[in-house]
């Protein structure tokens, strides 16, 4: 039983083999929208910024 079924899973995999596969390029570049996360990135440093400098020099307003 063993026997048989190794042989029918090998002669699976070897018919896989002969399936042709056609690989083709996109007619349109593809996009990649990372501005969100570089602007929240950002905006967290220059706010981190705002709020040392206002630690530092308390007497500012």
């Amino acid at each position: 039983m063993r026997t048989a079924m190794l042989s029918g899973l090998a002669a699976a995999v070897a018919v896989a083999g002969c399936i042709p596969v056609q690989i083709q390029a996109p007619d349109e570049p593809i996009e990649i929208n990372l501005n969100v996360n570089i602007r929240q990135e950002v905006i967290v440093r220059l706010e981190r910024d705002a709020q040392e400098l206002l630690e530092q020099n308390g007497n500012l307003f």
